[in-house]
């Protein structure tokens, strides 16, 4: 995979504002983190362990308390949103690190999970019809249970059940977590594709700094909870002080 997306413009869709947050008072994980995501942009969060990356996710669907600072979603204020409103209120989903498929399902079963409360049910096939056409890999599989796929298919499956409800923006944690190279290479593909195709707005974490970055089009790291580096990815990529610290180059 060469080359970067183009960069995108316009009025950010997610801003993190000076937020501070953490899971017990007095001991705040994040401290003034400031980032924002464009619509049609792919945002990529590095940083080493404990860092506070999984927690910029958390506090931006209402998993841990923001203490103080601002979460806005296309201008409205979503600080502290219910997890179960996140797609509702603001259009977020999100694919979560470890494996969240039912894997006891088939894969058309797990996609009509990811609309469980549409009472429609003519748009949950439309939306099924349109995931099978960004995938035709799980149209082929749509009667296998979930639990037989590989690793990389299950991913897909995740994604493309994220996309049901047409959301505004898709938080992906580590997406390339537990596949092998050759599958996250395909993974990262995957979000490209969707985002030149129809326009995906994608804020992820990943570990694998590299590809991270070289699908996206900007990046952030974070260090200690707080934003140490922030630009385009191309240019994280070039920076000696991050690919010194994350790049495994000297």
């Amino acid at each position: 995979m060469t080359g970067h997306p183009e960069l995108a413009t316009g009025t950010p869709l997610l801003q993190v504002q000076d937020v501070r947050a953490g899971y017990f008072a007095g001991q705040d994980i994040l401290t003034c983190v400031d980032l924002e995501v464009r619509r049609g942009e792919i945002v990529c969060v590095i940083g080493p362990n404990g860092a506070g990356k999984s927690t910029v996710f958390k506090a931006v669907y209402g998993l841990v308390p923001v203490r103080s600072g601002r979460v806005l979603c296309d201008g409205r204020d979503i600080t502290n949103i219910a997890p179960q409103d996140a797609l509702r209120t603001a259009g977020i989903t999100i694919v979560p690190q470890l494996r969240s498929v039912f894997a006891q399902m088939t894969v058309h079963e797990n996609l009509e999970m990811g609309m469980v409360t549409e009472r429609d049910k003519q748009r949950v096939r439309e939306r099924i019809d349109y995931v099978y056409g960004l995938f035709p890999r799980l149209a082929e599989r749509s009667k296998q249970q979930a639990g037989t796929m590989s690793g990389g298919e299950q991913r897909m499956l995740e994604i493309g059940r994220a996309l049901m409800y047409e959301p505004n923006l898709v938080l992906m944690d580590e997406p390339s977590a537990g596949l092998a190279p050759k599958v996250t290479r395909q993974i990262f593909q995957v979000i490209r594709r969707l985002n030149q195709q129809i326009g995906l707005t994608v804020l992820m974490i990943e570990q694998n700094a590299r590809q991270g970055l070289e699908a996206s089009h900007r990046g952030y790291v974070i260090e200690m909870g707080r934003i140490a580096h922030h630009g385009q990815a191309r240019d994280l990529l070039g920076d000696p002080e991050v690919r010194r610290a994350f790049l495994g180059a000297r």
